[in-house]
């Protein structure tokens, strides 16, 4: 997950809400809530590399996953809460 999250081409995926991001962030990432992923389905549709979504505690982002592979998104992964995230992150 590691390497996932460091890839240059990845789309890194914060599914949290507008406020939960304004309090903690992680760099890189671009900030698409949960009940916001189906309008942005054509900015995940056309990621270069992985996806990879995540959250606070991996719930979110499991349901964010499921829904885009069942909505065409072939490279998904689930990288759990933000704090995973930012321990990863270089």
């Amino acid at each position: 997950m590691q390497e996932l999250i460091n890839d240059p081409q990845t789309f890194l995926v914060d599914v949290r809400t507008e406020a939960e991001v304004a309090d903690v962030s992680v760099p890189g990432a671009v900030n698409i809530p949960l009940d916001q992923v189906p309008a942005n389905l054509s900015r995940f549709k056309s990621a270069e590399g992985p996806v990879v979504v995540f959250c606070r505690s991996g719930a979110r982002s499991e349901n964010a996953k499921n829904w885009l592979l069942q909505n065409g998104v072939a490279n998904v992964h689930n990288a759990g809460g933000y704090p995973t995230v930012l321990n990863l992150k270089n």
